[in-house]
């Protein structure tokens, strides 16, 4: 469970010392998903800038150079590749067509290694690097890129990307994303509760829209706050069947344990929990209500499924 984050202010309505304290509060808000390392990337005197520490975001005071009016952002709990190391941190930089773009991601991805064996070799242990290789394998980033991207890999994901023309693209698969839209400028995180927390903060007043793209959405939101979509099919398979319950399952359980189980799932996406960590409970052979327990402590929880998932 991690924290995507980040502002574009694109008509430039917010000053420099304003864009740093509202990043530094989404940040901050962002820990309620994740502690190890805090990261941001940004683009400044033609080249991108990626500026992460094994830090929580409070113990980070992050700053915009003057000029910079997109930023984006993650608050990272480790999953996969230790964050002292802090090449295993997000946001990654990759390159396509000759061009530099930053990648983060929030989720779990399965079938990574699988997938590393037909990818060049790195010390990166973390599963949300292939989507960077990924897309340098294809040397472009576009929507059909994208698409393609996450059409290949298999898992819970939001993937951010920021580009070398103050583009940000955003491929939301199963796991939470909001967008708040104010007059000039926009904000977005993993749930709409940090956004909600941030505006309140700094005083922002309601939006002016609410976006929350649905699972195999591409969003493209240029540097004039403009928003194009395009879209994916998301990836099932054999092995995450569970994500896709045939209508057989409630006969095999009673319709008071289906609509329980059905429920955990709810309240696990609402606190912005994956369900493969849920479905990686239930193979170990917690009961609900022990899950429902861990659901309230996500670093025990996070903790145990990242034992279970490495494992499987």
């Amino acid at each position: 469970m991690c924290s995507l984050f980040g502002l574009i202010d694109h008509q430039n309505v917010r000053s420099a010392k304003q864009r740093n304290r509202i990043l530094n509060t989404l940040a901050r808000e962002c820990e309620s998903r994740g502690t190890d390392a805090t990261g941001i990337a940004y683009n400044f005197g033609g080249r991108m800038r990626i500026y992460k520490r094994p830090l929580p975001a409070h113990k980070l005071k992050l700053r915009l150079p003057n000029g910079v009016n997109v930023v984006m952002g993650h608050t990272r709990m480790t999953t996969q590749g230790s964050e002292k190391c802090n090449y295993n941190n997000h946001p990654f930089i990759g390159n396509a067509n000759g061009k530099t773009f930053a990648l983060a991601h929030n989720g779990v991805l399965w079938n990574d290694r699988e997938l590393q064996a037909n990818l060049p070799k790195t010390n990166i242990q973390t599963d949300s690097y292939v989507a960077v290789q990924l897309l340098e394998k294809q040397n472009a980033l576009d929507f059909a890129s994208l698409k393609s991207m996450a059409e290949t890999v298999e898992g819970s994901f939001v993937f951010t990307v920021l580009d070398a023309e103050n583009t940000v693209w955003v491929v939301k698969g199963d796991n939470p994303f909001a967008l708040y839209r104010y007059k000039g400028f926009l904000l977005y995180a993993s749930t709409e509760e940090i956004l909600r927390k941030t505006a309140k903060r700094l005083r922002l007043g309601p939006p002016c829209e609410v976006v929350e793209p649905k699972e195999g959405d591409i969003l493209r939101i240029d540097s004039t706050g403009r928003i194009a979509t395009g879209s994916f099919t998301p990836r099932q398979s054999y092995e995450h069947w569970w994500r896709y319950r045939p209508y057989y399952e409630s006969y095999r359980l009673g319709k008071t344990q289906t609509a329980e189980i059905d429920g955990l799932f709810d309240v696990a996406k609402s606190l912005g929990i994956s369900p493969d960590e849920v479905q990686a409970l239930f193979d170990y052979g917690c009961s609900p209500t022990e899950i429902e327990e861990l659901l309230y402590d996500p670093a025990l929880l996070h903790e145990l499924t990242g034992e279970l998932l490495y494992a499987y």
